[in-house]
């Protein structure tokens, strides 16, 4: 591929578990008395879109538009996370309010650019509410050219199986970023997006590239996926497809911070094959966003414009 498509014409849907991102930015400079445990004196804090909100963000940034659905909780978190989404273009979120929850937050506490401790809060949201997403989904599924449903584990996807099957009657592609080892209710979608360390949890350990090579096609062949796509950090990344393996080196120049970096594969794999790209040709934009997303900190975004300067760039490299 040599020149990016234009993404102001797609549309995204996106259904998942979103969350709010918060950070704790200080100093270190003691050891508290009451406990072995260092003080961090807090002097900046951060909120930012995370999950599947951070892959609606990551959509919104390559300029395609993009329709989040998903649970928050009646509270402040909720309403920040709302806030932060409303502050991008070509983002609409249809965010339900289950007053039995509390919105999910991980809050990252950080000195000098070194992660010190992580806090989860989270509940499961309502049968009740979650039917209510459904509900959007059907109604938002005719406008939409692909659909990636966003697995964080959490329970927001407790309908993936008829989503996928929604989906995919309504001639819409399916991305789907798995959680856990239950892959049966992913089945019938057109592309898994795990990692090395889930898809060994799934697999089981190989002890080559052609074993590995064996049961990713076991796996697609078993769950009757178009293709899977397996993120392998520094490695890069390798699609798994009928009677072919390709692998993408990496393109990261300096790792910041990997946090977030799912995301915008997903995202960025989207807009491309909505845009009329081949799965091939999609999954080298997305491995090139992903080497520039994890040269920033915390759960960030690549613009399209950032990734047509970094192939600039490598055209350059490699003519010199």
């Amino acid at each position: 591929m040599n020149a990016l498509p234009k993404f102001d014409d797609i549309k995204i849907l996106v259904a998942g578990d979103v969350m709010l991102d918060r950070y704790w930015f200080g100093d270190v400079n003691r050891i508290s008395p009451e406990a072995p445990v260092p003080v961090l004196k807090v002097q900046r804090v951060e909120e930012r879109p995370g999950g599947a909100a951070n892959v609606a963000r990551n959509i919104a940034a390559l300029g395609a538009h993009c329709m989040l659905l998903s649970v928050v909780g009646t509270d402040e978190a909720g309403t920040s996370l709302e806030r932060l989404l409303s502050e991008h273009g070509h983002l609409t979120a249809l965010l339900h309010r289950d007053p039995s929850i509390s919105t999910i937050i991980k809050l990252r506490a950080i000195a000098r650019h070194q992660q010190l401790l992580r806090i989860d809060f989270e509940t499961a949201p309502s049968h009740e509410i979650l039917h209510a997403v459904l509900a959007d989904f059907r109604a938002q599924l005719p406008l939409a050219d692909v659909v990636i449903l966003s697995d964080y584990g959490k329970g927001g996807l407790a309908h993936i199986v008829e989503m996928i099957q929604l989906a995919r009657e309504a001639g819409k592609p399916v991305l789907v970023d798995p959680k856990g080892d239950d892959y049966q209710r992913y089945r019938g979608a057109t592309v898994l997006t795990p990692n090395l360390k889930e898809f060994r949890e799934v697999a089981g350990s190989w002890k080559n590239e052609a074993e590995l090579s064996k049961k990713a096609g076991e796996l697609r062949t078993e769950l009757k996926l178009d293709a899977l796509l397996v993120t392998r950090s520094e490695d890069g990344m390798s699609l798994y497809r009928d009677h072919e393996v390709l692998h993408e080196p990496t393109h990261t120049r300096e790792v910041f911070d990997v946090s977030g970096a799912g995301d915008t594969v997903i995202a960025t794999l989207a807009v491309m094959l909505a845009s009329g790209a081949d799965l091939s040709d999609a999954m080298r934009v997305a491995n090139r966003a992903a080497g520039i997303v994890v040269g920033k900190l915390g759960t960030a975004s690549v613009t399209r414009e950032e990734i047509v300067r970094d192939m600039e760039l490598a055209t350059e490299g490699f003519k010199a």
